[in-house]
C-alpha cells in the first residue's frame, strides 16, 4: 500500500473486507489479513501500518501465535484490552484448527499439515524445545508433548520417558520434532544419533518412530524425506 494508505483511501477493490469477499483470503497480503482483523488504528498509525509493525517484531503469524497479551502491549495500539484479548483468541483458535486436524486425519498423509504445526509450536522459539507427537495405529494424533528443553548435544533426551509416554498412551508410532533457533536445519551428529537411540529404545515396545522432523523460522527438514531414519 502506497504511504500506507488508510482503509478509507483505497480503491473500493482493493480494500481488504471487499478484496477478501470477492477473490477469497488467500488473496489478502499477511499484512492486508491482520489489518482487516485489527479494524482500526491509532493517531499517526494507521491500521496497515500497525499490522505490519506487529508482523514484523514477532516475525509474523507464526511468532504471533505464541505472543502473550503482555508482549502484545509492547506494540503501541495494543494496549487495550479487547483487542489483545481478540487476537490472542484468533490465533489460538488457529493452533487448535491445526491440532484437530491431525486429531482426525492420518498424518502420514498430510505431511505438510504437520510441518505447519510444529512451525507454530516450534519455530520462533528462542530456546531448544524437543517434542513428541505421538500416533494411534491409523496414525493419528493423540497427543502432542514438549519433553525436553535445551540443546540435544546438551540436554540429555530420555528415551525410557519418551517410551513411558508412549505406553501410557498407547501410541503405535512417534513424529519426533525439535527445532533449531540458530537457523539452519541440517541434523548435527547429535541428532542423528539420538534419533537411533529412540528408535531402538521404542522398538522395544513395538512403538515405530515415522519420522524426525527438524524446524527452524520459514524452514523445516524431514528426516525420513531426506533418507536419514
Amino acid at each position: 500500500m502506497t504511504d500506507w494508505m488508510t482503509i478509507e483511501q483505497l480503491p473500493h477493490e482493493m480494500r481488504p473486507r471487499e478484496k477478501l469477499i470477492t477473490h477469497g483470503a488467500a488473496s489478502l497480503t499477511d499484512t492486508e489479513l491482520l489489518a482487516l482483523f485489527l479494524r482500526t488504528g491509532i493517531k499517526g498509525k494507521n491500521v496497515f501500518a500497525m499490522a505490519q509493525e506487529l508482523l514484523d517484531h514477532f516475525n509474523g503469524f507464526a511468532g504471533l501465535i505464541h505472543a502473550t497479551p503482555q508482549e502484545l502491549q509492547i506494540i503501541k495500539g495494543m494496549g487495550g484490552t479487547a483487542k489483545r484479548a481478540q487476537l490472542a483468541a484468533i490465533l489460538e483458535m488457529a493452533r487448535r484448527a491445526l491440532t484437530q486436524q491431525l486429531s482426525e486425519n492420518t498424518i502420514m498423509n498430510s505431511p505438510q499439515a504437520v510441518k505447519q504445526y510444529l512451525q507454530l509450536e516450534l519455530a520462533q522459539l528462542k530456546h531448544e524445545v524437543f517434542a513428541v507427537l505421538f500416533l494411534d495405529v491409523h496414525n493419528r494424533l493423540l497427543s502432542y508433548q514438549p519433553m525436553f528443553r535445551g540443546s540435544v548435544s546438551q540436554t540429555m533426551v530420555y528415551p525410557r520417558e519418551v517410551a513411558k509416554t508412549a505406553l501410557a498412551l498407547g501410541a503405535d508410532g512417534v513424529v519426533l520434532a525439535h527445532n533449531h533457533p540458530g537457523g539452519s536445519v541440517k541434523p548435527s551428529p547429535a541428532d542423528l544419533k539420538l534419533t537411533q537411540a529412540l528408535k531402538e529404545a521404542l522398538a522395544l515396545i513395538d512403538v515405530s518412530v515415522r519420522d524426525h522432523i527438524i524446524v527452524a523460522q520459514g524452514k523445516y527438514l524431514s528426516l525420513a524425506e531426506e533418507g536419514l531414519l
